[in-house]
């Protein structure tokens, strides 16, 4: 018997070896070999050309609709979410809003077609990318925290424009903390750094950009220590803070304020929140979600962060912005335009507090307390004196000035 080498595996060439095993030119083992299929199979072959002519090497399953297709209603039914539900979403994120409000099980790639039949996605143009050197993430979880404020029109035409600001782990993209305020401010930024040493415990370092609320940027300070309010906050609980020098550098943080202005503009969209107070209350389920879907495994298990070492009143008043004053003779100190006046009671300080130092705490729902000597005192409102405008930076400016419209519509 001589060699036979594979032919092409398409139904001409099929049906030709089949006729000649049919006819006695040609063994079945040799044509099973020539075809790539077992002897068994031949047999079969050459019994459905023998009943039904040349169409006997076709496959049964040409021509049948596959029992995956889609029905023409479920296509219809889907292209009109995507259209008027879903016209501005991607593949991806349409295509697991199907599968969780409306039970429709579509991979992305069939939505992605659907949306480029609908004309509701173009094709992206390619650009030249820039280089960025990668960096790779840190090893444990709580070792690194990035942190950035993101203004954007979060409700979209519903509300007013905000600010969110966010917490995210280098090592595990996990978001640890979530706050919505109108601008970006310290007390807003203690607020989000409070929740998250009350439910993960103290990392050891926080990334930011250059932002005046994290570091003093005056290159000849007049005044002050060259420490800013919410770095003395963190030198009370032990926690370090790393400036970045471009935001390219602190590239986590800035990949996902991308990402939450679209899913989370999108989510709120859906459930039609439109202000930031039910959009704070809204931020621990889709913290809880979003992480189940893009947050990844640290290289080490063990977690970083350390326990906290005082009480949540202790981690309150570390967290507030601390000032110092000098008591008068009557017992009296001055604060953002108001004189206050310090009650004595029995067995606490007396005329020794004269010319004293208290400390004042203004926490972030701008409760003020005071403390002499490690001591919380108590105190009253005495006198109201006009107060001069605080300065402004051009992120919170915008806020500053619609405000002040809407005063003067009121």
């Amino acid at each position: 018997m001589g060699l036979f080498f594979p032919y092409q595996n398409a139904a001409s060439d099929r049906l030709t070896i089949i006729k000649e095993v049919i006819l006695g030119k040609r063994t079945q083992v040799s044509a099973g070999f020539a075809l790539g299929i077992s002897e068994r199979q031949v047999r079969r072959i050459v019994a459905k050309v023998r009943k039904n002519g040349d169409l006997g090497v076709v496959h049964g399953g040409v021509g049948r609709r596959s029992c995956n297709k889609f029905s023409d209603e479920l296509i219809a039914q889907i292209s009109e979410l995507l259209r008027e539900k879903y016209s501005d979403f991607g593949a991806t994120f349409a295509s697991e809003k199907l599968l969780e409000l409306h039970n429709i099980k579509a991979s992305k790639e069939t939505v992605r077609k659907l949306q480029m039949k609908l004309r509701l996605r173009k094709s992206k143009r390619k650009r030249e990318k820039k280089l960025h050197q990668l960096r790779e993430r840190r090893p444990r979880f709580g070792e690194l925290i990035q942190i950035d404020g993101s203004p954007h029109r979060w409700f979209e035409e519903r509300g007013e424009p905000c600010c969110l600001l966010v917490f995210i782990d280098d090592a595990t993209s996990k978001l640890t903390s979530l706050l919505f305020l109108p601008t970006e401010t310290t007390s807003g930024y203690l607020q989000a750094l409070q929740a998250h040493i009350l439910k993960y415990g103290v990392p050891i370092c926080l990334y930011s950009d250059k932002h005046g609320i994290f570091r003093v940027n005056a290159k000849e300070p007049v005044s002050g220590d060259g420490r800013t309010e919410f770095a003395k906050c963190l030198e009370r609980v032990d926690v370090k803070i790393i400036h970045a020098s471009t935001p390219q550098a602190k590239g986590r943080v800035e990949c996902t304020n991308r990402t939450l202005q679209d899913r989370l503009v999108k989510e709120m969209r859906l459930k039609n929140i439109n202000n930031i107070e039910d959009a704070n209350a809204f931020l621990p389920e889709f913290i809880e979600k979003y992480n189940q879907r893009f947050s990844c495994v640290p290289l080490e298990k063990e977690d970083a962060h350390r326990q906290l070492t005082m009480n949540n009143k202790g981690l309150e008043l570390a967290l507030s912005v601390q000032e110092t004053r000098i008591l008068s003779k009557n017992l009296t100190f001055s604060y953002q335009g108001a004189i206050y006046l310090v009650k004595l009671k029995s067995g606490q300080f007396g005329t020794s507090m004269r010319g004293g130092k208290v400390t004042l705490y203004t926490s972030r729902n701008k409760e003020l307390r005071a403390s002499y000597k490690g001591r919380m005192i108590e105190f009253t409102a005495f006198k109201n004196q006009p107060k001069i405008a605080d300065s402004v930076d051009d992120k919170s400016i915008n806020y500053q000035v619609n405000q002040m419209i809407k005063s003067l519509a009121a």
